[in-house]
């Protein structure tokens, strides 16, 4: 019974290797475009956003609902805050199909949040990931302002912002609140996009294959314009 239930722990650990070797070792063919093309087209469209020119709306059609029914190529993967002021398939003048979008407060990632990734770029060949901030966000300032501690599964949130609003208010002692919310924003922006390989051995995998790019962003909310965190548009 013993060598038994000994050889049986032994299959089930090594199908459980070969499923995550079939894992990583699964290639979608990909969409067609590379990472760089991918952020082109997005930053492309958000110009045409903020220069009311858009053309998204009018190709959002039938024909092009019916196209896509059996199936995605989205290009890019848009990690965004849930802020009902940032829909990226607006601000980044995307019909249905191009963009691959996982939206939660404060664009954190969770396990669910970082399954979605995989997914999508793991599974469908999506060759950018963009984290996509905001300014004056919500769960930012939460999180400033409760420095850590909130109520309810806010306080989730919060935890997981608060390595960015402690780093924040301890090199801004001399700036305004505001200040503050928007050092600590772009801090969990850089916490995020490096905990996407951290804790995600898909994602590192495809990153260090060179399959998968990931960028940083951030929203203007007063102008629409996203200007990309290593300081070009």
């Amino acid at each position: 019974m013993k060598n038994r239930s000994s050889m049986v722990r032994g299959m089930v650990l090594g199908a459980g290797a070969v499923a995550i070797s079939a894992v990583l070792a699964f290639g979608s063919g990909g969409v067609g475009v590379t990472a760089d093309e991918a952020l082109q087209q997005l930053m492309d469209g958000n110009k045409r956003y903020v220069a009311g020119q858009m053309k998204a709306c009018s190709a959002s059609d039938t024909a092009k609902r019916e196209s896509l029914a059996k199936g995605q190529k989205p290009y890019a993967i848009i990690l965004s805050c849930s802020d009902s002021r940032v829909p990226p398939e607006i601000i980044f003048d995307k019909t249905m199909g191009e963009i691959f979008v996982v939206r939660v407060a404060g664009n954190i990632p969770d396990p669910v949040v970082l399954g979605s990734i995989e997914y999508a770029a793991e599974h469908i060949g999506s060759p950018l990931v963009m984290v996509l901030g905001h300014e004056r966000c919500g769960a930012v300032t939460a999180t400033v302002e409760a420095k850590g501690k909130a109520e309810g599964n806010i306080g989730s949130i919060v935890k997981t912002i608060a390595p960015a609003a402690v780093k924040a208010l301890k090199e801004g002692k001399d700036k305004s609140k505001a200040e503050v919310v928007e050092a600590a924003t772009d801090a969990n922006l850089d916490l995020v996009a490096a905990s996407l390989t951290k804790k995600s051995p898909v994602i590192r995998h495809l990153v260090k294959e060179g399959t998968l790019k990931i960028v940083k962003a951030k929203y203007d909310l007063d102008d629409g314009t996203v200007v990309l965190m290593d300081g070009k548009k």
